[in-house]
């Protein structure tokens, strides 16, 4: 009787270690918790670190478009030049306040199926759609007046803060003034100091 007890229990030992086994096998093989394959971006600021996944996989052009500026070094050292109450905006203006030579202007997709939402970042332009280049916003509310609608074009979202939303809310909170051009630029002037983007994304197909 007591040889079929530790029978009994040796095969309860055996097979708890082989659910471990197989539990920890699909963890290491990324089943288990799989990873987002789109690329990272880190906004290095005056106020801290923003980090951004690109939606490459719903926004390509506009991805490609972003890591192009990201890796010629475009945005570092520039300024954010516009904090409202809906948006805070940056990446074409150096610390002389002068605008960058930009590369040429992309193709709308803001009728990507993403939103305008708190959180989302979306590619600045003039009244042309297809005229943005390298300014872009990040959503501080769900600005869905910002989305294409019927009659307008509305703006291409791409991106999205998944770390350091504490701190877009920090450079939201900055006293604006009139500065030149500028209707809402910070008192205290809010640098991005550099941009970098993960190595396994430094450019995109």
């Amino acid at each position: 009787m007591r040889s079929k007890k530790v029978l009994i229990s040796a095969a309860i030992m055996i097979s708890l270690l082989m659910a471990g086994t197989a539990s920890g096998q699909a963890t290491k093989s990324g089943k288990a918790a799989p990873k987002t394959a789109n690329p990272v971006v880190s906004l290095d600021t005056t106020m801290g670190t923003i980090k951004i996944e690109l939606f490459a996989d719903k926004a390509p052009l506009t991805a490609k478009n972003f890591l192009a500026y990201v890796n010629i070094g475009f945005y570092n050292n520039t300024v954010i030049h516009r904090v409202d109450e809906n948006v805070i905006q940056g990446g074409g203006y150096g610390t002389d306040l002068r605008a960058r030579p930009t590369l040429g202007p992309i193709k709308n997709e803001s009728k990507n199926g993403l939103k305008n939402l708190k959180g989302t970042l979306a590619m600045a332009r003039y009244n042309d759609p297809d005229s943005a280049t390298s300014q872009f916003f990040i959503n501080l509310g769900d600005n869905s007046h910002l989305d294409p609608t019927a009659t307008d074009a509305g703006y291409a979202v791409f991106g999205k803060v998944i770390e350091g939303m504490d701190v877009v809310q920090k450079i939201a909170a900055a006293k604006t003034a009139p500065k030149g051009m500028f209707a809402t630029f910070p008192v205290q002037p809010i640098l991005i100091k550099s941009a970098t983007v993960a190595d396994a994304f430094r450019e995109l197909p």
